[in-house]
């Protein structure tokens, strides 16, 4: 029994530190177990705890460091607002406009998203998802020119000098300024006016051989008001429809003078051949009709005063300087135009556009 006892005593203090002064047998116990206990391997994962702290960690890194790019640029603006007042505003416009135009991308990707998933048409859209479809398809093309110019190795700097000298032709409408919009759609608008007067004649020339006398006179009357300063009524114009379906008047059937005229007043190049110029106009303007129909079913009063104005400019009536009433009083009346026609009706809503608008704010005055 004894000898056992100082055996036990003899190998625990084989494991200790060796002779001399040192620890007891129960420390040389405990450093014995953590020898024999396995340690983790080199490169094994470390707890969730240490990694959520460092994850943690890198999140008030980035913060701190957008915060401090916050301050920084807000500096920057109030040094750019000081000492270069008209650059400022182009650069806040820019600024604007990138973050715009970024919301809008992720707006189409939703849309887009939604027509899949629940397959649907772009005719089957509310109005307003379908009118923000129709205008950056066309803000799209309008920027192509451009970002083929870019390709080329240093041409950015080209694009940065033709953008500041022809805004309105290169640059879409989220990097115009408030004012710049205003001169802008004028100018646009001047533009397709030139061809107003074109599309009332071509209707009159038209007119003159209509095989039925008594529509053939109401069409004469009605162009002959028109070109002295009338403004028509929806009703009279309904009254005419069936002459639209068919020879002369009928889109496919239009004189090719009179399809370029209407090609202007939609903002469409009229340097096509006559088939791809009847294509182009035919479908933008049954994309008019069933927006129409879209903003028949939202109702005119849930639009607001912006919406309202573009509508009435997209139609042929140059709203800019235009109020909310008088919006509104206008779209009623193309409404309840549009929205009784038929699609082989077209041509009349085409040529609608001018004669509902030509003389709109002489007759109001």
């Amino acid at each position: 029994m004894a000898l056992s006892r100082v055996g036990c005593c003899g190998a625990l203090w084989r494991l200790g530190p060796g002779p001399g002064p040192g620890p007891g047998p129960a420390a040389a116990l405990s450093r014995a177990r953590g020898l024999l206990e396995p340690r983790p391997a080199r490169g094994a994962p470390r707890s969730p705890v240490c990694w959520l702290s460092t994850k943690a960690g890198s999140r008030s890194v980035l913060a701190a460091l957008a915060s401090k790019a916050k301050r920084i640029n807000r500096r920057y603006e109030r040094f750019l607002e000081r000492t270069f007042p008209r650059f400022y505003v182009l650069y806040a416009t820019f600024t604007k406009g990138i973050q715009a135009l970024f919301l809008e991308v992720k707006e189409i990707r939703k849309i887009k998203s939604k027509m899949s998933r629940q397959r649907l048409s772009v005719q089957q859209l509310p109005y307003r998802e379908m009118e923000r479809l129709r205008q950056f398809r066309r803000d799209l093309i309008k920027a192509i020119p451009i970002g083929v110019i870019a390709i080329p190795p240093f041409a950015n700097f080209l694009v940065i000098v033709l953008m500041y000298f022809f805004p309105r032709q290169l640059l879409i409408r989220y990097f115009w300024t408030p004012n710049q919009q205003v001169e802008f759609l004028d100018a646009y608008d001047a533009i397709r006016r030139d061809s107003y007067p074109d599309v009332v004649e071509s209707l009159a020339l038209a007119a003159r051989s209509l095989p039925e006398p008594q529509l053939q006179k109401r069409l004469q009357e009605l162009c002959a008001e028109v070109q002295q300063g009338s403004q028509p009524r929806v009703a009279e114009l309904y009254a005419v429809r069936s002459l639209f379906s068919g020879s002369p008047l009928g889109l496919n059937k239009l004189r090719v003078s009179h399809v370029k005229a209407l090609s202007q007043v939609l903002f469409l190049t009229p340097h096509l051949p006559a088939f791809f110029l009847r294509h182009r106009l035919r479908s933008h303007v049954l994309e008019i009709r069933h927006l129409d129909r879209a903003m028949l079913r939202l109702g005119l009063g849930q639009l607001s005063e912006e919406e309202l104005k573009a509508a009435c400019y997209l139609r042929g009536l140059n709203s800019t300087h235009l109020g909310m009433s008088e919006c509104r009083a206008w779209l009623e009346q193309w409404l309840g135009l549009s929205c009784k026609l038929q699609a082989s009706e077209a041509s009349l809503l085409a040529n609608s556009m001018v004669l509902l608008s030509l003389n709109y704010v002489r007759a109001k005055e």
